[in-house]
């Protein structure tokens, strides 16, 4: 029988088992993304910028690199396809398509692929692939018939299908209806069957006009903030990496709730992760003689019988009053059921009532689901639009999943900016904050200690105002990490030496010198005595004169015979301790070889024994 206090994390484990879901957080997604890079291999494509900037080529190879390396790294279940067209090889299965190059299948990036995507790039690499490749007739239609091949093949539950076409061509059928209704065709039907289909233009020297062929192709914007035909081509390998990096990060809901804001009203809500902590994977054991990972299975057998217990013969128990108490699974699962997940709006409070101490963990983003419930967004942005305007949050009842204890939370405003190219920054919607209960909630003793005076706090606020610095986290990178996947990578592709990894947290001791100046010497005369040497150890504390010297000796207790004897009576001789058994032996003459409790409790007992 399991505890009480046990049985929930074991219930949850079971429940991820059985509905083999990825556990993020609270919350769980599921399925894998796929993501077809089709990248144009035309003439034009290894044209070199001016100022010696690389080709279009060598950024979107680069590009495809970084992709490979990130997807092994934070989630190397999904699949990732390199496809290139225009061509004057063919190379796709059943070779049904001419001038379509499949360079990699769907499948899980690895070490080999980033290996082959690195011969590709560079001046012998670009140059061999133009050798190879060349630029061979086009026709778009055919490689969006060959990725849609690609992914009739997989067999796998995926839960994003994605198509990225790389070209600086805005027309690359030059004007052939045929070939340009083919493409639309093909692309319709890649979209019905739930594929998106993006468009990473690159620069051309008299501009890219999307207008002319590509805006048929293209998914429509999943969302307003989605604005990437309206930007112009990218021109820079950086530039090109944000756009892709934004386009291949997939904004996947952690959870499909629905809120309640009153009998009969729902609004289809989504929540978000803004941030999730990076970590070190954790260690994969492998079998020793074939080298593969080792799955581990739990079976549960009867202490008695050695049988195996199905599920179902599985009970849980709660003793309460002196009685085990035995319970089914359904019994157990009603109990831990408060309420169906969801949020339930309990009513409205001023933004001065929610306090900094109320943040105790990381909050989590809402967004409406139109998909889910029609007319969702309108209603979500007209709450949004009326809480920021008088300045309250939304107080309610949250159950994140099944069978979860019920938080209060807060649903906090937040308002859209964009940048000056009307790019969207910050999204609207209302940011989850979960207010703790009242035992969250702990009272500090502060410490007593010597207080500062009014002129040590005044030069410590110049000395703070001289180091502040405007803090972006994303400018700074865990080099634990860092330095663990260089070294993998090293490994991995047969690197000589892992590449060097810059600790951008350690402090800029020479900057911060030169902007201190002289405040830290005036800091350190004003608090600490003139012969102060942080360096130097603290000498030994020692006993004064006065109380003899040395560390303080406990007093001996010495023990009659009667005290000794009725300890013998009772057999609570092995509670005195050794010191105290050798003072009872020096002090009836008792010799010892041994220094051992029970040698001593025996040679008292020969002692005083009746």
């Amino acid at each position: 029988m399991a505890e009480w206090n046990a049985f929930y994390q074991n219930e949850e484990e079971e429940e991820a088992q059985e509905e083999g879901e990825q556990s993020g957080g609270e919350y769980r997604i599921t399925g894998r993304d796929s993501l077809v890079f089709l990248v144009d291999a035309s003439k034009e494509m290894f044209i070199k910028g001016e100022d010696g900037r690389p080709s279009n080529f060598d950024m979107t190879m680069e590009v495809v690199r970084t992709v490979y390396t990130s997807k092994i790294i934070s989630s190397h279940r999904d699949l990732v396809a390199l496809v290139f067209y225009g061509t004057e090889q063919s190379k796709n299965p059943r070779n049904s398509f001419k001038h379509v190059y499949v360079y990699h299948d769907l499948d899980e990036p690895g070490a080999k692929r980033v290996q082959d995507v690195d011969a590709l790039r560079g001046e012998k690499g670009a140059r061999l692939a133009a050798e190879t490749m060349g630029s061979g007739e086009t026709s778009l239609g055919d490689a969006l018939w060959c990725c849609a091949n690609l992914y009739s093949d997989i067999k796998l539950r995926l839960a994003l299908k994605r198509v990225m076409i790389f070209t600086c061509r805005d027309d690359p059928h030059e004007g052939d209806s045929a070939k340009n209704r083919q493409a639309r065709t093909k692309a319709s039907d890649l979209r019905e069957t739930g594929v998106v289909i993006d468009l990473l233009h690159l620069m051309k020297p008299s501009g890219f006009d999307v207008s002319l062929f590509f805006r048929d192709i293209v998914s429509p914007p999943e969302d307003e903030s989605d604005l990437g035909l309206q930007k112009g081509p990218c021109n820079k390998l950086d530039d090109l990496q944000k756009r892709v990096r934004a386009k291949e990060q997939k904004k996947r809901a952690l959870a499909r709730l629905s809120l309640c804001l009153g009998e009969g009203l729902n609004v289809a809500v989504g929540i978000y992760a803004t941030a999730v902590s990076a970590r070190k994977p954790g260690a994969i054991r492998l079998y020793r003689e074939t080298n593969e990972p080792v799955r581990s299975k739990t079976r549960i057998f009867h202490t008695q019988t050695g049988s195996l217990l199905l599920p179902s013969e599985i009970k849980k128990s709660q003793v309460y009053g002196r009685r085990q108490i035995v319970m089914e699974r359904d019994e157990v699962d009603a109990i831990k059921k408060f309420d169906h997940p969801g949020l339930f709006l309990i009513g409205f409070k001023p933004m001065e009532k929610l306090k900094l101490h109320h943040h105790i963990r990381s909050a989590v983003f809402l967004y409406p689901e139109e998909n889910e419930v029609k007319g969702s967004a309108c209603l979500f942005s007209a709450l949004l639009k009326k809480c920021s305007e008088k300045n309250v949050f939304a107080l309610c009842r949250c159950i994140s999943r099944r069978n979860y204890p019920p938080r209060f939370v807060a649903l906090v405003p937040q308002k859209e900016e964009v940048d000056e190219e009307k790019v969207q920054i910050t999204p609207p919607g209302f940011n989850v904050i979960s207010l703790p209960y009242a035992d969250d909630i702990r009272t500090l003793d502060p410490p007593q200690g010597p207080t500062a005076s009014q002129m040590q706090v005044d030069k410590m606020k110049e000395i703070v105002s001289k180091l502040r610095f405007k803090y972006r986290s994303d400018a700074f990178e865990n080099p634990v990490l860092q330095q663990h996947y260089r070294n993998l990578e090293a490994l991995a592709l047969d690197m000589m030496a892992p590449e060097d990894t810059e600790d951008l947290i350690m402090p800029k001791v020479e900057q911060i010198d030169q902007r201190l100046g002289p405040l830290v010497q005036e800091f350190k005369d004003l608090v600490y005595p003139a012969d102060y040497n942080p360096e130097s150890k603290p000498a030994a504390k020692r006993k004064t004169a006065n109380t003899g010297g040395g560390a303080e000796k406990k007093p001996k207790v010495e023990m009659s015979d009667e005290d000794l004897r009725a300890h013998m009576q009772n057999g609570t001789l092995g509670k005195l301790t050794v010191p105290m058994l050798k003072d009872a032996c020096k002090q009836f003459g008792i010799r010892t070889t041994g220094t051992k409790k029970q040698e001593l409790i025996d040679a008292l007992i020969d002692r005083l024994g009746p």
